[in-house]
């Protein structure tokens, strides 16, 4: 099965040997990847990944932009999870759109929607190539 593991203690911001020493022991148990939520520097998140054999997961999109996929894997991180940040994302659409038609009386929104058929072209089994 597929075993996954949270840090479960007080936020951390520094990867410190208690952080490092519990995604060991959970490692050691079987979990088949590792998550350490919080982590913000590239030096903790390099450190972590090198103390570990299984794959470490960070979370993006909470706040700022943080890092590039790319960025993340030179670091050693091997899964990313964005967690709410890709509907929030939508509804931040949403919203900009009602605000526009209640306070301005316009739907100039509509201009940069996603027209259905590229959607859909999207969402077929080759991605719409």
């Amino acid at each position: 099965g597929d075993h996954r593991e949270r840090h479960s203690g007080p936020s951390r911001r520094v990867a410190d040997l208690d952080t490092i020493r519990r995604l060991q022991a959970f490692e050691a148990a079987g979990a088949d990847a590792l998550y350490a939520p919080g982590l913000t520097k590239a030096e903790d998140i390099r450190l972590l990944c090198k103390s570990v054999n299984k794959p470490v997961n960070v979370v993006m999109g909470l706040r700022s932009g943080g890092f590039s996929v790319a960025e993340l894997a030179a670091m050693g991180v091997r899964r990313i999870s964005v967690g709410s940040s890709l509907s929030r994302a939508a509804l931040t659409g949403f919203i900009s759109a009602a605000r526009e038609m209640k306070e301005h009386g316009t739907f100039t929104f509509a201009e940069k929607a996603i027209p259905y058929s590229d959607f859909n072209a999207m969402m077929r089994d080759d991605g719409g190539k």
